[in-house]
């Protein structure tokens, strides 16, 4: 009998190895997400948790590239969370009910979000309201004006992008009430008509923009559009003008043929105004404590190969732990920690990600 479970034991070794030779499974004991400790530096002993989870600008690409400039660079303790599959760990931005690891809320600093319909468990949802009735800082990134689509029938439909129902502070969902947005719809052509940040004009001076010049953020995502004035205190930090792709659209370039130099768009009025792409606001949910939020609509994982976006993203985290006094003047060290080569935004369907065989353990700092 010793024998035959000796047997059993080295076949199913053997397996595991062929699986792997095979494009299989990666290590089935792997976490479901990613710790980078941090250390010296202004960040050291705060705790920042980074949650991915879109379907199509890539952040389970960008957030863990974020994660490890703030760790390496500037001492914080970064968690990134992921969308994966229950049963494997793998990553897959299209399971879009669960998040594992938002317990690591519970002891967070600040919590930056860029996630997109995402429609969680009741015991995963309660760690990011707790988070928010507490008053601590969020970032939002991109499609977190959209973070959340839940059903009818769930205690946290009211986080719901577009929520109509009868709790009225929560009208339009997390996006309006915590962020300032919704999701309404795309401002500049999709895929043909990419952003160039101009700080706004009140913001000149604001520690967000530190070391950043008009131009300096770009990326080949298009502006979102927004409803003027955004609501409450909110202060736009950063506009966005629209540029015209000068050359052929070309689907093998991760920035579908658009670079920083295309010319501004002549027609139309979507430079008159100008979108606000970045902008800070307070929040308060019914029954909690007051807080504040940065905006970034501008932040795909392509948008972040741009010096500028990260600095301003990077910028935003100082301002949102009440840190901007450690920044220096040109801002913050943002340089890319390791390898970086993200993707071309745009939705993929299962068979993808079941072929990309991606997993958290893929972006720890010691995989580069």
């Amino acid at each position: 009998m010793r024998r035959m479970n000796k047997l059993i034991m080295l076949y199913a070794i053997t397996c595991s190895i062929c699986l792997l030779g095979q494009g299989g499974p990666k290590a089935w004991g792997d976490d479901t997400y990613v710790v980078y400790q941090g250390g010296d530096g202004p960040g050291q002993d705060r705790h920042v948790v980074l949650i991915s989870g879109d379907e199509e600008y890539r952040s389970e690409e960008m957030m863990p590239q974020l994660g490890k400039i703030l760790s390496t660079h500037h001492g914080f303790r970064c968690t990134v969370l992921f969308a994966v599959v229950p049963d494997s760990g793998m990553i897959d931005p299209n399971h879009v009910t669960n998040i594992p690891g938002l317990a690591a809320l519970a002891d967070a600093d600040l919590m930056i979000l860029f996630t997109r319909f995402r429609n969680l468990p009741d015991d995963q949802m309660q760690h990011v309201d707790q988070y928010l009735k507490s008053g601590k800082p969020v970032i939002g990134i991109r499609t977190a004006t959209h973070a959340f689509k839940l059903k009818q029938s769930s205690p946290w439909n009211h986080y719901s992008d577009g929520y109509g129902g009868e709790q009225k502070a929560w009208k339009d969902g997390f996006g309006r009430l915590v962020l300032g947005e919704k999701w309404l719809r795309h401002h500049g052509h999709h895929k043909h008509e990419s952003t160039r940040g101009i700080i706004a004009p009140d913001a000149q001076a604001h520690p967000i923009v530190r070391g950043i010049k008009n131009g300096a953020v770009w990326g080949p995502t298009d502006v979102y559009g927004v409803r003027l004035p955004l609501p409450g205190d909110s202060s736009p930090v950063l506009l966005g003008e629209v540029l015209k792709r000068a050359g052929e659209f070309d689907s093998a370039d991760i920035h579908f043929g658009m670079k920083p130099g295309d010319p501004v768009l002549q027609d139309g009025k979507k430079n008159d105004p100008m979108m606000p792409i970045a902008w800070t606001k307070s929040y308060q949910l019914p029954g909690g404590k007051q807080g504040k939020a940065f905006v970034s609509t501008i932040g795909a994982a392509t948008d972040f190969v741009s010096e500028g976006t990260r600095r301003l993203l990077v910028n935003s985290v100082y301002w949102a732990l009440e840190m901007t006094d450690q920044l220096g003047d040109e801002g913050a060290n943002v340089d890319l920690v390791g390898e970086y080569k993200p993707s071309a935004y745009g939705f993929h369907d299962d068979k993808h990600w079941k072929e990309r065989n991606l997993y958290p353990a893929d972006f720890k700092l010691n995989a580069n």
